[in-house]
């Protein structure tokens, strides 16, 4: 089993910054990727961005490109810097951990064995 334990929202105004972080515990020598998800209210669950441990390759909506940022750490913690925030990228946002080795798309919910609780992330106009 993996935990994933995300901290870091809150609410910011238009144009400001964020940074979210993601801990992963627990069996955790089999991470392959970690990627960063949202969900606005009445909405589905949306890809923002992600990162594959080998060669620390880089993924993104092209929504965000330009302004979020996914970075990690001793490939068990992964980072989401959002910058020049928008009141649409209001969301609850929620980080997932991808196991054993795929070359499927990271783009989508079902390559994610684990998902954290998610943490809320308000930005007003």
């Amino acid at each position: 089993q993996v935990q994933l334990v995300e901290s870091g929202g809150g609410l910011v105004q238009a144009g400001g910054s964020l940074r979210l972080s993601c801990a992963a515990s627990g069996r955790t020598f089999r991470l392959y990727a970690m990627g960063w998800f949202r969900q606005a209210p009445g909405k589905e669950r949306e890809f923002v961005a992600a990162i594959r441990w080998s060669g620390d390759s880089t993924y993104y909506a092209d929504s965000v490109k330009g302004r979020l940022t996914i970075s990690g750490d001793n490939a068990k913690t992964v980072y989401l810097q959002m910058n020049s925030l928008k009141p649409e990228d209001t969301a609850v946002y929620y980080c997932s951990a991808a196991m054993g080795y795929f070359e499927g798309p990271l783009s989508r919910t079902q390559s994610y064995d684990y998902w954290g609780q998610g943490t809320q992330v308000t930005v007003s106009s």
